[in-house]
């Protein structure tokens, strides 16, 4: 018998989303966004001592390895041919840190995570200090010889795969943590409200540099896994859904997942998690509700913050990320928002801004980010279905509930008398690395 003819489908285009939760490759149509195939492996977390997070740098880079050969197996027995990847994009977690031994390319020590808390001095010292070319990494294995011409922070992946490109668009990305960002053009917008500017994306050696300004939730996904993993509430994380659904009411239950502090606005390392309101009728369905209540409510108080500093309230929210397939959370969002929520029908928008990254860079040329060739995309949309009353009440109490949270921690660092902003390593890897961005685009650019 003959064998099966390749699929031709045109240039297609890998991406590397390597996150806090999991590692995922998968593999576009340049032409048309449609994803062909994915494989995904979920990545362990270490807790060694309290406020310290950790990752097996080895297991994070060979889970790389397992997806990339894993979708091409996928693809084959699609009858795609993988020789028609031509170029890779990455998207990685950002602020988790790893040091390689440059002789032996051994870790030194273990990754440490964006969401860790030890080196509180040690940022702080480092936050003083900081003042006022077309190389292409040959991917090896299945994929050898197909270049990696694209690489943007998950977030920033995510804001161009949204096709978030004119000045004031803006999406959040629901994922371990909570991110919104709104791009803010060719011009730095500094917050007011506790949010931070960052660099946006820059798609091309000649092309400008494109700011924004982020909110950022420390605990958004990971609130579900930690029901999952450290109290047994639920044994996968779609069960929180379920959960949610049977009682939809929290019942006067608010939860703070304040497990590394408090991010935006109120950068706060000395808060921690409670769960208040309890009363003997309360139980794991309420739990279940209140988790996902407190994403919600933190989306809300980063996107007033973005309100008060763009000056003009976004009139609907664009989402993404894994937690998006939870309708519970999504008609949630709407209703404390009380604005419309939109979703992509194709969720995964943090690989496909990295695949467009790199199908569209000098040299591989494959995909255009030209408006006009830009592919429509099916919505979902959440309309609010509560009065605007009862959604501030709410939101009135979680803010209450929040107050309660902070000032748990009172141990200060040892080099300073006075808490400060920059005493979490969290928030010192956001702002440090920002500032470095942020100097770093305006040299490549040019501006004085």
């Amino acid at each position: 018998m003959a064998a099966a003819k390749k699929a031709v489908l045109g240039p297609l285009v890998g991406a590397v989303d390597q996150g806090t939760s999991s590692t995922r490759f998968l593999v576009f149509n340049s032409k048309t966004a449609e994803l062909l195939s994915h494989h995904q492996v979920e990545i362990k977390q270490e807790f060694p001592r309290e406020g310290w997070v950790e990752q097996d740098p080895k297991e994070i880079l060979h889970s790389v390895y397992e997806c990339v050969e894993k979708t091409c197996e996928k693809l084959g027995q699609l009858n795609i041919d993988i020789s028609n990847i031509k170029a890779i994009g990455v998207s990685n977690q950002r602020e988790t840190t790893v040091v390689w031994d440059k002789l032996t390319g051994e870790p030194l020590y273990n990754a440490v995570v964006w969401l860790d808390l030890r080196t509180q001095s040690t940022v702080e010292s480092l936050s003083k200090r900081i003042p006022g070319n077309n190389n292409f990494v040959k991917k090896a294995g299945a994929l050898e010889g197909v270049p990696i011409s694209g690489c943007l922070g998950d977030q920033s992946a995510a804001l161009v795969g949204q096709m978030c490109f004119q000045d004031g668009q803006a999406k959040n990305t629901y994922g371990t943590g909570c991110f919104l960002l709104c791009n803010t053009g060719r011009k730095c917008v500094f917050s007011e409200h506790g949010l931070l500017t960052t660099v946006a994306y820059k798609l091309g050696r000649d092309k400008p540099v494109f700011y924004a300004l982020e909110g950022s939730v420390a605990i958004a996904g990971a609130v579900t896994r930690w029901l999952r993993d450290n109290l047994g509430i639920i044994k996968t994380s779609e069960e929180i859904e379920k959960l949610a659904k049977e009682v939809g009411t929290s019942y006067g239950c608010y939860f703070v997942p304040a497990f590394s502090g408090l991010y935006a606005p109120y950068w706060d390392p000395s808060a921690r998690g409670i769960i208040c309101g309890l009363t003997q009728f309360t139980n794991k369905c309420h739990i279940a509700f209140a988790a996902l209540e407190a994403v919600c409510f933190q989306t809300r108080e980063i996107l007033d913050a973005m309100n008060r500093d763009c000056g003009i309230p976004l009139r609907h929210l664009q989402v993404d990320g894994g937690m998006t397939s939870n309708k519970i959370l999504m008609q949630l969002q709407a209703d404390i928002l009380y604005i419309p929520v939109v979703k992509p029908s194709m969720p995964e928008t943090t690989a496909l801004g990295a695949a467009m990254a790199a199908g569209a860079a000098e040299g591989v040329g494959v995909w255009s980010l030209e408006p006009e060739d830009l592919s429509a995309v099916t919505m979902e949309r959440f309309e609010p279905q509560i009065n605007a009353e009862e959604s501030e009440i709410r939101y009135s109490t979680w803010k209450k509930a929040v107050m309660k949270s902070m000032g748990w921690v009172t141990t200060q660092s040892p080099e300073s008398g006075d808490p400060s902003i920059f005493c979490s390593l969290p928030l010192g890897f956001f702002i440090v690395s920002s500032m470095v961005m942020l100097i770093g685009a305006r040299y490549i650019s040019g501006i004085p």
